[in-house]
């Protein structure tokens, strides 16, 4: 009588892939999505598939249509820079952390700028909302605008709705000025209008 492989029973089933396969897959889908964006190119699925080493039905499995991977890697890219200003308020002071996390922000706006260059807009709106990203912005904000007032080195009081609005408005008015270096001076002159006097 003949004693079972164990090894085939620790297997998944075929046509089975584990599911950290899949979250590597959806990874390097993104990067690639990410990296065709970053270099002016046409987002095509089939490029995307390439550059990130899988099939295109492995690409449609995670992504059906390209405004989904166009929203996925809006609200990837949000995430990133939402987790940046916890990171920015534990390693730097209130308001350095402050201006480091708007330039940060700046780059995501540059993003979803070529995001919505490359769809419809409407796509893009619907993830903004469901992403809630100008609460998640203006959250992150108020906490910036109350260390920095606790830390005594921006005033007490500022409303992190209209700081918001500024920084956006700044960074939008500001999204084809051929000086890049120029968004960087403004967002200095904003956060200097925050400080304590």
């Amino acid at each position: 009588m003949s004693v079972p492989d164990d090894t085939t029973a620790a297997r998944p089933p075929a046509g089975r892939r584990p599911r950290a396969d899949a979250a590597r897959n959806r990874a390097a889908l993104l990067d690639a999505a990410r990296e065709t964006l970053g270099a002016g190119e046409k987002l095509t699925l089939d490029a995307v598939a390439r550059t990130a080493g899988v099939g295109i039905g492995t690409l449609y499995r995670h992504f059906p249509s390209r405004e989904d991977l166009v929203a996925a890697v809006y609200v990837a890219e949000l995430e990133s820079v939402l987790e940046a200003a916890g990171r920015a308020r534990a390693d730097l002071p209130a308001g350095d952390a402050l201006r480091a996390w708007m330039h940060r922000y700046a780059g995501f706006i540059a993003t979803k700028h070529d995001l919505a260059e490359s769809l419809r807009a409407g796509a893009l709106a619907g993830a903004a909302e469901a992403a809630r990203t100008r609460e998640r912005v203006v959250e992150v904000i108020g906490a910036f605008l109350r260390d920095g007032a606790e830390a005594g080195v921006l005033r007490p009081g500022l409303d992190a709705e209209d700081v918001t609005t500024a920084m956006v408005g700044l960074l939008l008015v500001t999204r084809d000025v051929p000086d890049q270096a120029q968004i960087g001076r403004l967002l200095d002159l904003l956060v200097e209008g925050l400080r304590a006097r």
